[in-house]
Parts: C-alpha cells; structure tokens; sequence
C-alpha cells in the first residue's frame, strides 16, 4: 500500500521514526513524499496516491474499463480548471470546468488499486463530443465495446451529462445513432 508523508505521520509519530523503519527495511520511500510497505508498487498505484484530486479520463479510463487493449503511452488524468498543472512528462493534464469535473466521478478497483475514475456513461459523452481528436480506428473499436455493453449503461445519466453540454442533444442523437 502507498502513504502520503503526512498518512506516515500520522501512523509513525515522526519523522524520525518514518526514517528509522526505512532503515529497518519496513518502509521503502517511492518518490517525494511517497512511501510504500512494499518493495515493488505499482506506478498506477503511485500515481493515484500522488493526485489523489485528478480522476483518470481518456485513454486511460477507456483501457481500465477493457474498451480498447490499446495500452496508453501516459496516464491521462483530469483535474479542476484551477488546480496547479501537474509537471510529470508520463501524464497528460486535462483541465476541466468545475461544473462539469464531478459529475460521473466514481471508484474502480484496478489491479488491487483503487482508482478515481469518470463513469463509462460520461466517457461515452466525452467519446462522441470529442470525436474529431481521435483515432478513426480507435473510436470505432470503443463505440463497437460500448456496443456490447449498452445493456450496462445508465441512459438517464448520460442524459444528465450532455444535457450541461452545449450540444448536447446532437450529442445524444450521435450515441443513440451509433451505439443503442
């Protein structure tokens, strides 16, 4: 498991005593301010207790949820418009308005790591709203995967979602056409 410096605080004491159960061979420290009681941590694993505020969107969210089995280069995350830009080169920042940034929040559990990530009814949004930005190939394969789980989707949701869009009913009449 991963611990922030001030969750190592709280359940060493010190940092005297987080430095001496590192010495002990207890408590491997990962990166500035990450610590693990595991020698090998995954880095989704690192990444999700580093931002603990962004939530995984894109290409990423589309690999958690097995809509493509196109590994992503980087972890695509999403934050609030205002929230400092985050300078790791093996993630892309997506900023979103604070209006729309809750909205489909949920938790996935992902090899033994639990994720914030957007629900699979606003990702669809996102898919067709930002078709364009995509890969023609890479959009079909998703659109074909959220096909054959159209009986999972929560249709009033997804309504919701692109009903705060400007387009939103072209949008809606997009997913209809092309996945229900």
């Amino acid at each position: 498991m991963v611990f922030t410096y001030k969750e190592c605080i709280e359940h060493f004491g010190s940092d005297y005593m987080i430095k001496k159960e590192i010495n002990e061979g207890n408590l491997f420290q990962k990166g500035k301010g990450l610590y693990s009681d595991q020698a090998l941590c995954s880095e989704l694993e690192l990444i999700a207790a580093k931002y603990p505020r962004a939530v995984f969107t894109g290409e990423s969210a589309y690999y958690y949820y097995g809509f493509t089995d196109v590994i992503p280069d980087c972890y695509y995350l999403a934050t609030r418009r205002g929230d400092t830009r985050i300078r790791d080169k093996s993630i892309k920042q997506r900023f979103v308005n604070d209006e729309l940034y809750s909205f489909g929040k949920c938790t996935l559990k992902y090899q033994n790591t639990d994720i914030t990530i957007y629900s699979k009814e606003r990702l669809l949004v996102e898919l067709v709203r930002f078709k364009s930005k995509v890969p023609f190939d890479y959009y079909k394969e998703i659109i074909g995967n959220y096909r054959r789980a159209v009986d999972d989707l929560d249709f009033f949701s997804m309504e919701d979602y692109a009903g705060m869009l400007k387009y939103g009913k072209k949008i809606m009449d997009a997913i209809q056409l092309e996945v229900m």
